[in-house]
């Protein structure tokens, strides 16, 4: 990170350090010349206090994780959230043809289904980030004259997916209201994301709502167009 790319988690601005190291290990948090609060506070808290904050989606919590720290696992943690929803979705598919024998597990996973559920969830979550992206970039970059850092938000994104990993548990203890988890883990994810959006660009809860809606009209769109397909996915890995 350069100089000025931290950001105080209070009020926004731009700061050039987080805590000033003075002799014998002394750290002092440095204080906000706008706000005069503590530049970034949850850099003396436990990391499950963050991940906390984070699920009720403060605002303070992403503007840390976002812009005060060097979380680079946004591309191995979107692999594995497409892989929760791969599993979902194939699991599913199969949900009455599983079988607990343990010879099945070596069958099921040379599934090409599977993968290609993958593919599914791949192609719709890159028609979300489609969708949305360019319709901030129009709304902000275009109308309104601002600068849009398309390479910050996509991480942005990436890292507010996070929920999606609370699929695997859904699958697991499975129960007559499943449908009703699943609905709220994807409003949860929604929800983060739109976070994500607002706090990256500092903008109103609008914005960054109808970013997210566009998105997930986006997703539906590519969706309903492959069940529309001449073929079906499961139709042509079987084939």
């Amino acid at each position: 990170m350069g100089k000025d790319d931290f950001r105080c988690v209070e009020c926004n601005e731009r700061a050039l350090e987080l805590h000033r190291d003075y002799s014998n290990g002394i750290l002092k948090t440095t204080i906000c010349e706008s706000c005069q609060k503590p530049v970034d506070k949850y850099i003396e808290y436990d990391p499950v206090i963050i991940l906390i904050d984070a699920i009720l989606c403060k605002t303070q919590a992403f503007r840390h994780i976002l812009f005060n720290t060097t979380l680079n696992i946004h591309w191995k943690l979107c692999v594995f959230c497409l892989l929760c929803e791969a599993y979902l979705r194939w699991s599913l598919l199969h949900g009455s043809e599983r079988s607990t024998d343990p010879a099945d597990i070596i069958r099921y996973t040379k599934e090409w289904e599977f993968y290609g559920m993958f593919g599914l969830a791949a192609l719709e979550l890159a028609a979300f980030f489609g969708g949305a992206l360019c319709f901030l970039w129009v709304a902000v970059g275009r109308l309104h004259g601002g600068t849009l850092e398309l390479s910050l938000l996509l991480r942005a994104l990436l890292l507010s997916c996070y929920g999606k990993v609370l699929l695997i548990p859904a699958v697991i203890w499975e129960h007559d209201h499943s449908p009703l988890c699943l609905g709220l883990i994807k409003l949860f994810v929604l929800t983060s994301n739109s976070q994500a959006i607002r706090v990256i660009l500092n903008s109103s809860r609008r914005l960054s709502l109808m970013a997210v809606c566009l998105g997930l009209l986006s997703e539906t769109c590519v969706a309903q167009a492959c069940k529309k397909l001449p073929w079906s996915v499961q139709d042509l890995l079987t084939f």
